[in-house]
């Protein structure tokens, strides 16, 4: 039960790109105070789990209402985690730091910076292919920790902005971006030997 809890947990936290969500929300909130940066973070984390659990449990009815299957959304979803996955790992900015007096917790940091196009695909597959009410609850155990390590990560972005500094934000942003094409290739992977097999 921990192994699959902790497999979950980092499935999500790979989806989420928390250091790519943390330079992100650097971009946006220049200017603002350590409390406020504190605070928005947890209004952030909050975010995150609401949506993440909503998406997750109503991933059925969904799929029912527009009669897509789970194997043709997974090769859609995968294919458009990908792509967002491609331009994190080449380091391009997800951001417009245009008007940033605006409330950014909602959007764009919690749609569609942490929880994008292709988590919010992961998520609704996730939800239709486990049924069973015990599994759902391990993956929504999953997700609020998931969505509070994000919220810990954002918390803390005075001290890792210094400690890494924007290089060290762009490496390891680009890293994430690498492990979240490799998940994107392996839900389209799996979408394709399902509809291939069916």
């Amino acid at each position: 039960m921990l192994h699959e809890l902790f497999s979950v947990y980092l499935k999500m936290l790979v989806l989420y790109s928390p250091f790519f969500v943390l330079s992100c929300f650097i971009s946006l909130t220049r200017g603002y105070s350590s409390k406020e940066r504190k605070h928005l973070a947890w209004k952030v984390a909050m975010g995150v789990l609401i949506a993440s659990v909503l998406l997750y449990l109503f991933g059925r009815v969904i799929f029912g209402v527009f009669g897509i299957t789970p194997d043709a959304f997974r090769i859609g979803a995968g294919s458009v985690l990908f792509i967002s996955a491609l331009g994190m790992a080449q380091g391009k900015s997800a951001v417009q730091t245009d008007n940033v007096q605006q409330d950014v917790t909602i959007v764009p940091l919690t749609i569609p910076l942490t929880v994008g196009p292709g988590t919010i695909g992961a998520l609704l597959v996730m939800g239709v292919s486990q049924p069973h009410w015990d599994d759902k609850a391990l993956a929504i155990v999953s997700i609020a920790l998931a969505s509070a390590t994000v919220g810990l990560v954002l918390y803390l972005s005075n001290r890792i902005e210094k400690i890494l500094g924007d290089q060290g934000l762009q490496i390891v942003s680009r890293l994430m971006g690498l492990f979240v094409c490799a998940l994107a290739a392996q839900i389209i992977f799996t979408g394709i030997k399902g509809y291939l097999v069916s």
